[in-house]
């Protein structure tokens, strides 16, 4: 549902775009900025989405402190055109290990926490638990049409972590989304098709349903999603958008 940007490039484009600001001439130091509140100007908010966006795609290493700090040591060497205090051709192919190792690991963690949460939210009043794990649990009834595997829906809906961290929201935008059902991460396609034009449903999506292992953007590997979602309409074949 959106492109991926690799660590690698992201951690490339941080290098080239900090090279840039380092030399605009003496300014207020991030720390310095960050003390007052928020980035203030345009380019600090830039930089500052630019941070968040690396960090997301380098999150698969699960760091502790000290090892952001000695990427952070390497990224400063980079920036400034310094000496790599290690022999980048002999550590550099061994990146994409690491990051499979930590990934995995991260997500069995992941998975863990998550079984206790599963567990309740089976036994909630209305809750019902499929046979593929899904967890639906109506929040209003509807009265329309119900969408087969293959339609296209529109929808307004907001997706969260289990610790309530949003990362995606229709509201938000301010525009319900239309989709394919059988373009949609499997929890979907069985939850949606579970609820009638006009319900709203609550689907718990063990991350098997979701986006397993690997997770994607902003939602880590391993991840028990959370959507609240309402059914506005089951698209005739000629109103539905070309994929």
């Amino acid at each position: 549902m959106n492109s991926r940007m690799s660590w690698a490039g992201a951690a490339v484009m941080l290098f080239t775009l900090g090279g840039c600001a380092s030399q605009q001439g003496a300014q207020k130091t991030p720390s310095e900025v960050l003390a007052k509140g928020e980035p203030q100007s345009e380019e600090q908010k830039l930089f500052y989405a630019l941070g968040v966006t690396v960090g997301r795609q380098v999150q698969v290493f699960d760091m502790t402190p000290a090892e952001l700090e000695f990427m952070l040591a390497g990224l400063r060497a980079q920036v400034k055109g310094e000496k790599p205090a290690v022999d980048i051709p002999t550590y550099g192919p061994k990146l994409p290990e690491l990051a499979r190792t930590r990934s995995t690991a991260r997500a069995e963690k992941e998975k863990e926490k998550a079984k206790g949460f599963l567990e309740q939210a089976a036994k909630e009043e209305g809750a019902v638990r499929t046979e593929s794990g899904l967890i639906y649990k109506s929040l209003t009834e509807g009265t329309g049409a119900q969408p087969g595997p293959s339609d296209t829906v529109k929808v307004n809906y907001r997706g969260t972590l289990l610790d309530g961290t949003e990362f995606d929201s229709s509201h938000k935008r301010n525009e319900p989304m239309q989709i394919p059902l059988n373009g949609v991460i499997k929890c979907w396609t069985e939850g949606l098709q579970m609820m009638k034009v006009g319900g709203k449903a609550r689907l718990v999506c063990p991350s098997d349903l979701a986006y397993g292992d690997r997770g994607t953007q902003g939602i880590p590997g391993g991840s028990t999603l959370l959507f609240e979602v309402e059914l506005l309409e089951v698209m005739q074949k000629d109103e539905a958008p070309a994929e």
